[in-house]
């Protein structure tokens, strides 16, 4: 076994310690500038320090970095971060409320949790780049086994060897037959895994074992489970290619009787649709004040540059596969082929205005008014033209999943490389199927992860936006 788990903890700790150092180097800094702490006893501005400290000390408990996990996204890290300093922000107030009712800290324990929220967002970046270098050049790795040869397995091992930050090592496989075209080591059979169980110390073992053999073979991989129990070592079953159905099942309950589902989605929750219709309606109402300001400026250049009316109206696919009209400004001169071609990145249907507004998503605006009537929602799958729902319904598996929520002003496909002319099947494809990931893996994060790199988008151009 390699030291890996060590390592991860004192990356962990040291983070919690660098969480810390940057607490209380802003609370130095309040101490010396901010009115409110200038003004108070010595006594009060200890209190503050050691509250503050022991708020943190339990923020850290439930919601400490998670940086030194090797596959976590951004977004995860940056919604711990939110969890952290809110609750550190929360503990805080509600102690120095309970020792002195009367102090006014509110606001300045607001001020120093935004602070505080942007210096650690800023450290996790640096962090996680560091610890993604040091596994690049071979620290902090985790050694990996393979058992088998059957090509899912394969996929396994292209993808923890893809991305070398991630600091995976593939020490060799165990296969009856030497795979010639393997990028890895041929180890032995696996029959000398099962002879050896008693000796491990005679085999070629590692951190982590992924397995693919036959559900026929469970004797054979239940001998592998123990083996794993015995080193210590985190065991991982690949169902063998022949034996994957190919769908995503969920597990669901009917009294005490287990049953599987092909779809299950957050949304069906009534407490996640409740919080994220509210979200809708909220950022909705913040996004169309400056439209409003913004409207008879939009309003006379379109007017000059294409005459015609300034909104688009058009019925696209909405919610349970029910038509609605999807409101934009007009982007390009009034034409016959609106409802059925797509733009294109030279078309000549487009006016100059109109392109800039496709490319920093302003011609999307009017649609949160399809957000307040309750037609779409701020982020989910984009809604299509009619032509091409039922042109790509008979051409691509689960299609028509997608309407299982409502349609988004943007979406996971926008964001990760999916946006705009679908020229060939496969992007089309490609697009469906992050709808359907975002749709199975709702949360409020990643909505407002979304949203982020939505608004990017107005800054730096999308290649793809036209």
């Amino acid at each position: 076994m390699s030291s890996n788990n060590k390592t991860n903890s004192l990356i962990k700790w040291l983070a919690i310690g660098v969480d810390f150092l940057l607490l209380n180097a802003v609370m130095y800094f309040f101490r010396l500038y901010h009115p409110q702490m200038m003004a108070w006893q010595w006594e009060t501005r200890q209190l503050f320090f050691v509250v503050c400290n022991f708020a943190l000390l339990l923020s850290e408990w439930h919601y400490h970095t998670i940086i030194q996990e090797r596959m976590v996204s951004a977004g995860e890290i940056v919604k711990r971060s939110v969890q952290l300093t809110m609750v550190f922000t929360l503990v805080a107030y509600i102690i120095l409320k309970a020792i002195d009712v009367h102090r006014a800290v509110g606001w300045l324990l607001i001020m120093q949790g935004t602070i505080v929220f942007v210096l650690v967002i800023i450290s996790r970046l640096f962090e996680r780049s560091v610890v993604k270098q040091y596994r690049k050049v071979g620290g902090n790795s985790r050694m990996v086994v393979l058992v088998g040869t059957d090509p899912e397995l394969w996929k396994v091992c292209e993808c923890l060897l893809g991305d070398p930050t991630m600091g995976y090592r593939v020490r060799g496989y165990y296969a009856d037959e030497k795979n010639e075209d393997a990028r890895v080591t041929w180890l032995g059979t696996i029959q000398d895994l099962i002879d050896n169980q008693d000796h491990p110390e005679n085999l070629a073992l590692g951190d982590e074992m992924y397995v693919s053999l036959s559900r026929r073979d469970g004797h054979t991989i239940r001998a592998l489970s123990r083996l794993c129990d015995k080193t210590v070592t985190k065991f991982y079953f690949v169902p063998i290619s022949v034996e994957s159905i190919g769908l995503n099942f969920k597990r669901d309950f009917i009294n005490d009787i287990e049953v599987f589902t092909t779809h299950e989605t957050p949304l069906e929750d009534p407490v996640n649709k409740a919080v994220k219709r509210l979200m809708d309606i909220v950022l909705s109402l913040v996004f169309l004040i400056p439209t409003a300001i913004l409207f008879p400026i939009i309003y006379l250049i379109i007017k000059i540059q294409s005459p015609g009316p300034i909104l688009f109206k058009q019925k696209r696919t909405g919610l349970d596969g029910k038509d609605f009209y999807c409101y934009k400004f007009r982007s390009m001169h009034v034409n016959a082929d609106a409802d059925r071609v797509q733009a294109t990145k030279d078309d000549p249907r487009k006016y100059p205005f109109g392109n800039f507004m496709r490319k920093a998503n302003i011609d999307e605006l009017p649609q949160f008014l399809n957000v307040l009537q309750g037609r779409m929602s701020i982020v989910g799958p984009r809604p299509h033209m009619l032509a091409h729902t039922e042109q790509y319904s008979q051409l691509i598996d689960k299609y028509m999943v997608r309407h299982f929520v409502k349609p988004g002003v943007t979406g996971w496909a926008q964001v990760t490389g999916f946006r705009g002319e679908t020229k060939e099947l496969w992007q089309m494809e490609g697009r469906v199927k992050r709808d359907i990931w975002y749709i199975e893996h709702w949360s409020i994060w990643l909505d407002i992860r979304i949203i982020w790199l939505t608004a990017k988008s107005i800054f730096i151009h999308d290649k793809n936006a036209y």
